[in-house]
């Protein structure tokens, strides 16, 4: 593996996470995971963010940075714009060969490098519109982006190429190969990493949204020619494109969403399965897409894509113990968590000796801002006419979301 060069004197070094790995321990991955650090050489050298250490992901970075060629004690200044281990991990490591480098980072992320690496020494506190001039024309300007999605996060900025060098903000989903820029991709390929990015927002920053919009307020004085996250591509051809993605993410918060439903369901015996079919057919009477979820078969982390995105929600469970189904409850636990907020919302589901799901649903989700429409409910096997009233409620759901 070699670094790229993705303008004068400016590297990225990528490593991957293949799809064995869980990203943060818990969201698949199916295709991986980029992740990327960059060299900006002046008259002196700057690393932005280093590699997690994981199998031989160390080894690779090492071979990158020898390819320009660097070794790590050629480096002058690290920049660490983030302090999760995915790119800190390998830094105790690499300081052990460097320590006498210079480190800047934010206050908070000082005291997070103490925490996790015990380092102390020349460590510079940098606050939004400090510098960095490396000589050869080429200078770091920080940006504080708290919460995005760690309280001590911030973006560098390189004034001469225009380059943001955006940490997490930006980033997605996806092994980064042959294909490193956005104006290299086939549409296929564009739809592939749209997609990506949609799940790792849901995933990692949706909870943060409000910061995602004061980032974006904050950065857009600058003249922005290229994006370089630390996870993904680099948008070199279109950099607005993935900044409004994020935009319209983040909007997803206060509602409405894509005139689109999410419909999850979960079923012990299979009574409440009997009316999923007629959920559908009444939503796509109305011309409106439907993504349809199982739990607990399908993971969470593509639940939440699905449901972020979607204006209109229905959720289909039976009562267990007085309560809702558990896969069900630990889903919305999770919409909570991940301000999955402002849904127009059906609920569906069959009950044996008692009702209660719809109490605790209101319950789990009286701090989401979400529009119930009048449940389904019955008990036992379904009848036609629970059927029939199925349909009518989904259509009405539907029809709502046009509004």
């Amino acid at each position: 593996m070699k670094a790229i060069v993705i303008a004068e004197g400016i590297y990225r070094l990528g490593v991957n996470l293949d799809a064995t790995h869980l990203f943060e321990g818990m969201w698949p991955m199916p295709d991986g995971i980029s992740i990327n650090s960059y060299v900006v050489q002046g008259e002196k050298t700057a690393l932005i963010d280093l590699v997690e250490d994981i199998d031989d992901k160390p080894v690779e970075f090492e071979q990158e940075l020898n390819s320009i060629p660097l070794r790590a004690q050629d480096i002058d200044y690290l920049v660490i714009n983030h302090m999760e281990p995915d790119h800190t991990g390998w830094l105790p490591e690499f300081y052990s060969k460097n320590p006498n480098i210079e480190i800047y980072i934010t206050e908070k992320g000082a005291a997070m490098l103490k925490a996790f690496c015990g380092i102390e020494e020349n460590v510079h506190v940098v606050k939004t519109g400090d510098t960095l001039d490396l000589g050869g024309n080429k200078e770091l300007v920080f940006y504080e982006i708290p919460n995005l999605h760690w309280p001590e996060t911030m973006a560098t900025y390189e004034r001469n190429s225009g380059i943001l060098f955006s940490c997490d903000a930006f980033g997605s989903y996806g092994s980064i190969t042959d294909t490193l820029f956005d104006d290299q991709l086939s549409s296929d390929q564009h739809n592939f990493f749209m997609n990506e990015a949609l799940r790792y927002y849901a995933n990692i920053i949706s909870n943060f949204s409000m910061f995602v919009e004061k980032a974006i307020s904050k950065l857009k004085t600058l003249d922005i020619k290229m994006i370089a996250p630390s996870h993904g591509l680099i948008w070199r051809e279109n950099p607005q494109e993935i900044i409004d993605t994020y935009s319209r993410f983040a909007g997803y918060l206060k509602g409405p969403a894509e005139a689109e439903v999410t419909l999850i369901w979960s079923s012990m015996y299979g009574n409440t399965q009997k009316v999923v079919n007629a959920m559908v057919e009444g939503v796509r009477s109305e011309g409106i897409p439907i993504h349809i979820h199982r739990v607990p078969n399908d993971h969470i982390g593509f639940i939440l894509a699905s449901a972020m995105k979607s204006s209109g929600i229905i959720l289909g469970m039976p009562t267990y113990e007085y309560k809702m189904f558990p896969p069900m409850a630990w889903t919305l636990d999770m919409f909570g968590r991940k301000k999955i907020w402002n849904k127009k919302v059906l609920r569906f589901g069959s009950f044996g000796w008692s009702g209660g799901a719809q109490q605790e649903l209101e319950q789990l989700t009286e701090k989401l801002k979400w529009t119930f429409v009048d449940p389904v409910e019955w008990q036992g096997a379904p009848s036609e006419d629970v059927v029939k009233q199925a349909a009518l409620q989904a259509k009405k759901l539907a029809q709502s979301l046009k509004q």
